[in-house]
């Protein structure tokens, strides 16, 4: 006969995909009744109409008839403004054993945090940086990385279209949850504005939005976390430099000449006045493949290497100018900007990736 506690077991093993905790550990399985092989249990979520709730309840499923369960009934309920609450401050607060003496510093920014941060930066717009942070980030997660994106574009914000990201973040109390997609959690300005309204903020209060997206936002163990930059040495990009002095960055320019001219004021700026460590250039819209085979260099030449060679680092990356073959928007995976791995540009982010951990390694690999 299967017991409470082997129904209990059986669950420490689901985990709340937005949370990333067990099910047991949260307190969310309740009033579990059982009758020989059938097992009925009360399933508790976060919030009403949680959008992952189908997802759990097969998990809970499944995990129950591996155990032996021939019948099992969930009812899905959700937690009350308290508990949402309690749940709240405990994923704020930071574990492990510095907690006991730690402050109200987030714990991504923390001295015992092991997340590198990699700031993804450009002189101008249009040269392609939101598309590059997008899919060095689903590299990343590809190579087997906990990956997220702050898309700290906050005039100019695109991540979440450009992943085919539809929903909201979960908010639990005053605790963000981001939303994962492809293996990246996102979190951006634009799920919190209707119909891609214009944002007419000035510079402080950016800069206080930008520090809820570290405080108020659940990002659980993270290896690399990259921010898309706005264009140019502004107010955001100096939080950002002020926010996390220990951030690396990676410059995007095109090959042409006056784009890598004006990117290396912002290489200048994480050079001298915040001491970023530059990773190396990577040269978007390198040239176009015409579909003969050959390579046309519709916005010049040598802008990348130039600015490389000016900054004293590395090109990591010369990337066409294309688009995924992803036309189907009623593909589950549909997303504008994502590149398949099999992709021949999907490979060179592959190798960028695998470039990138060599040079900024995370704890585990040091």
């Amino acid at each position: 006969m299967i017991t409470r506690e082997q129904v209990l077991d059986a669950l420490k093993e689901v985990k709340d995909p937005e949370i990333n905790r067990s099910l047991v550990e949260l307190n969310m399985v309740r009033n579990i009744e059982i009758k020989g092989t059938r097992v009925a249990l009360d399933l508790i979520l976060t919030i009403q109409g949680c959008p992952l709730k189908f997802k759990i309840q097969e998990d809970v499923e499944t995990a129950l008839k591996a155990l032996g369960a021939t019948e099992v009934d969930v009812r899905i309920g959700a937690m009350t403004d308290e508990e949402r609450r309690a749940l709240s401050e405990s994923l704020r607060r930071p574990s492990g054993p510095t907690a006991a003496g730690a402050n109200t510093e987030p714990p991504l920014l923390s001295k015992a945090s092991k997340t590198k941060f990699i700031a993804v930066a450009s002189g101008k717009g249009g040269v392609g940086k939101s598309t590059v942070t997008v899919n060095l980030a689903v590299a990343l997660a590809r190579e087997g990385k906990k990956v997220g994106i702050i898309d700290a574009d906050i005039y100019g914000f695109s991540v979440p279209d450009m992943m085919g990201i539809e929903q909201r973040p979960v908010v639990i109390d005053q605790t963000i949850l981001p939303v994962e997609r492809f293996g990246v959690k996102v979190m951006s300005m634009g799920f919190f504005v209707e119909d891609n309204a214009p944002v007419v903020w000035r510079g402080p209060m950016l800069g206080k939005m930008l520090r809820n997206f570290f405080s108020e936002v659940h990002w659980g163990e993270l290896d690399y976390l990259l921010l898309d930059l706005p264009p140019g040495t502004g107010d955001v990009a100096l939080d950002v430099h002020q926010l996390i002095p220990q951030s690396k960055e990676i410059l995007v320019t095109t090959p042409h000449a006056t784009a890598a001219f004006v990117a290396a004021r912002a290489g200048a700026m994480a050079l001298h006045a915040t001491k970023h460590e530059l990773l190396g250039v990577v040269e978007n819209m390198a040239w176009y493949q015409n579909k003969y085979g050959e390579r046309e260099y519709v916005f010049g030449r040598g802008g990348g290497e130039k600015l490389a060679k000016e900054l004293n680092i590395e090109l990591l990356a010369q990337i066409p100018l294309g688009a995924p073959d992803n036309d189907d928007v009623d593909d589950p995976n549909f997303a504008p900007s994502v590149y398949d791995a099999n992709h021949f540009i999907g490979k060179i982010y592959t190798t960028l990736a695998r470039k990138v951990i060599e040079k900024a390694p995370v704890h585990s690999e040091s």
